[in-house]
């Protein structure tokens, strides 16, 4: 049970991106309904397009950041427009399913274009053969918009940016606080396959982190340490697939499903996992506080010792429900008109959540984690808000 004090500096805030392509609007609408709340984050942590608006944010002064949101989602969103209304139905589904086909087949302006020759038609062990699209644009869009200097200056924002080693399948991440991050770091975050060709990264060639783990929550979580001045965390997850849905009543909505289900990468196991795990650490710190002082220099007791205390964490969930009329089609559906309305979300989405009383009544923390999930009318919190200890 988390244990409260009365009041408690704000400490570490970061925030967590997922993967999911178009859908990562909606993180640009949260990054910016923060920002105007107040919330500046110094630890950032992505993955695939999480991964990208994690640079656009901290490769870029806290005054252009938006802009730069702005200039990427406006020069990736294809040139397919909406009507001035249209209904949000089957109409809206086949209009979503065009755009959707219309960027398979073309491409995007300043992200990817298809290769001219097949793969099947190019020289094996070539980028070539083992991908669909070319992500130049995207390496020229990065350069154009991301700050790599200010990335990785000694007083930057933490990025933490999630990628898989093809050779060996281990995840890892390329962290400015260990690491020169360059562009090939983003893009190597982002390389999904088969659409996109694996980053070579000195000698080693790397793709989207996604296929292991779409959300890099663990990794913030992992490296917290309250006793280094890191304590008392605040996390803004945000996901782009929602783990929850309803059963499909169609062959594309089982696709959808599956994809929701495959890419939200259990996000609620781990934050109740890492709460069974922090109540496990705090009892064996405990316990060795108890033994005699004899004991206490025994190796298994220096050892349990020795685990770290993450601080007080608050993790504040913002997922993006999905839309009735979406498809599986939907992190690859960029028109103007879907992007506009996944950044409106995000948006909205945090404007709801830090207007509500469990949010912006609750009581700090002395230890232990809280989740909350205050977007979701079947969900009222993953863990109750705190009430003052008596």
């Amino acid at each position: 049970m988390a244990t409260l004090v009365d009041r408690a500096p704000r400490g570490t805030t970061a925030l967590v991106l997922q993967g999911g392509g178009a859908l990562g609007a909606y993180q640009a609408g949260v990054y910016e309904a923060l920002t105007a709340a107040g919330w500046s984050p110094d630890w950032i942590a992505g993955i695939s397009i999480g991964a990208i608006n994690a640079a656009l944010i901290a490769g870029n002064p806290p005054e252009a950041r938006i802009e730069r949101l702005h200039g990427f989602w406006d020069r990736v969103s294809s040139r397919l427009q909406a009507p001035a209304f249209i209904p949000s139905g089957p109409i809206r589904r086949w209009f979503s399913e065009i755009s959707a086909g219309i960027t398979a087949t073309t491409g995007l302006p300043g992200f990817f274009t298809p290769r001219l020759v097949p793969p099947a038609l190019s020289a094996p062990g070539t980028p070539e053969a083992i991908s669909i699209y070319d992500t130049a644009p995207l390496r020229e869009t990065l350069a154009d918009l991301v700050d790599f200097d200010r990335i990785n200056h000694r007083h930057a924002i933490r990025l933490s940016l999630g990628a898989v080693n093809v050779r060996t399948g281990n995840f890892v991440y390329f962290d400015n606080r260990a690491n020169t991050l360059t562009v090939d770091h983003v893009m190597a975050s982002g390389a999904l396959p088969p659409g996109f060709a694996p980053v070579v990264i000195e000698g080693e060639a790397y793709w989207d982190g996604g296929i292991v783990s779409n959300t890099p929550l663990q990794h913030v979580l992992d490296h917290l340490d309250g006793r280094a001045g890191q304590g008392d965390a605040t996390i803004f997850q945000v996901d782009l697939f929602p783990a929850r849905g309803a059963l499909p009543r169609t062959l594309a909505d089982a696709v959808q499903r599956e994809k929701d289900i495959r890419f939200s990468s259990r996000t609620r196991l781990n934050t109740d996992l890492n709460r069974e795990i922090e109540k496990l650490r705090a009892a064996a710190r405990r316990l060795v506080a108890k033994l005699p002082a004899e004991l206490q220099s025994d190796p298994d007791a220096v050892l349990l010792a020795a685990q770290k205390d993450p601080g007080a964490i608050t993790v504040l969930q913002l997922i993006n429900r999905a839309e009735p009329w979406e498809s599986q089609s939907k992190d690859y559906e960029f028109s103007r008109a879907t992007v506009d309305g996944h950044w409106a979300a995000g948006k909205a989405d945090v404007e709801k959540s830090l207007a509500d009383p469990r949010w912006n009544q609750r009581r700090p923390l002395k230890s232990g984690m809280v989740t909350l999930d205050l977007t979701d009318p079947e969900h009222v919190a993953a863990e109750p808000a705190p009430a003052r200890a008596h």
